[in-house]
């Protein structure tokens, strides 16, 4: 009845909620635990509970209003990692509210930073984090790991550029990276090499990663 509700107050006929009511807690994997109370579920499966009720009501949008805030972390994360399987299953727009950027960054695709009730900047979690807009936003993201957010496509150099500081490019030792490849993933592909990542698309080089601009990376700079 819990998971139905928004169906019955449209007035959906009964069977029709209760099967599509049962769908969406198959989905959240609650399956077995259709008919108990809530005193009777995990704060985690209460949260699932929660969002098959929006499943089954089929908005256009979804509201999370901080789903996860009150469970512990290791909870919190497979509940994060199992928003997002659904959201690339459902394919809907989320308006996720919270007050982690840790977990604004790695559920969104794009986050909006507000302050005393107005927005301060909207972007891309990259752009969040490479270029806050003040101090007030840079001061937010300061503890923030880029090694997993920033790609090989921020830091790269054009291969005229490169040239210009090293001389001319031999690319046949080099390690090859992609444009989405993380700086986590340059870092281990320069560990055991002294030639600079060339960054390939459609098996064209497009841009040069070299040790020092990938420092530089990590710290946030550029050159």
């Amino acid at each position: 009845d819990n998971v139905a509700f928004a169906l019955e107050v449209r007035g959906i006929d009964r069977d029709v909620r209760y099967q599509t009511a049962d769908q969406a807690i198959e989905t959240v994997e609650l399956q077995g635990w259709n008919d108990r109370y809530p005193d009777e579920l995990s704060g985690g499966m209460q949260q699932r509970v929660g969002l098959a009720r929006a499943i089954a009501a089929n908005p256009h949008i979804l509201l999370m209003d901080e789903p996860f805030s009150a469970l512990d972390p290791l909870i919190r994360r497979q509940l994060q990692d199992q928003f997002l399987t659904l959201s690339a299953e459902m394919k809907k727009t989320t308006l996720f509210i919270t007050h982690d950027l840790d977990e604004a960054i790695r559920i969104g695709h794009r986050i909006a930073i507000m302050k005393d009730g107005a927005l301060v900047q909207i972007g891309t979690p990259e752009e969040i984090v490479t270029n806050p807009v003040d101090d007030y936003v840079a001061d937010f993201v300061a503890g923030i790991s880029k090694l997993q957010l920033v790609t090989a496509q921020k830091v790269m150099q054009s291969i005229e550029k490169y040239e210009r500081s090293y001389g001319a490019l031999n690319s046949t030792d080099c390690p090859v990276a992609k444009l989405d490849d993380s700086l986590d993933h340059l870092v281990d592909l320069s560990i055991d090499t002294d030639h600079p990542i060339i960054v390939k698309q459609d098996d064209t080089v497009i841009g040069v990663v070299s040790k020092r601009t990938l420092l530089r990376g990590i710290q946030g700079k550029q050159e």
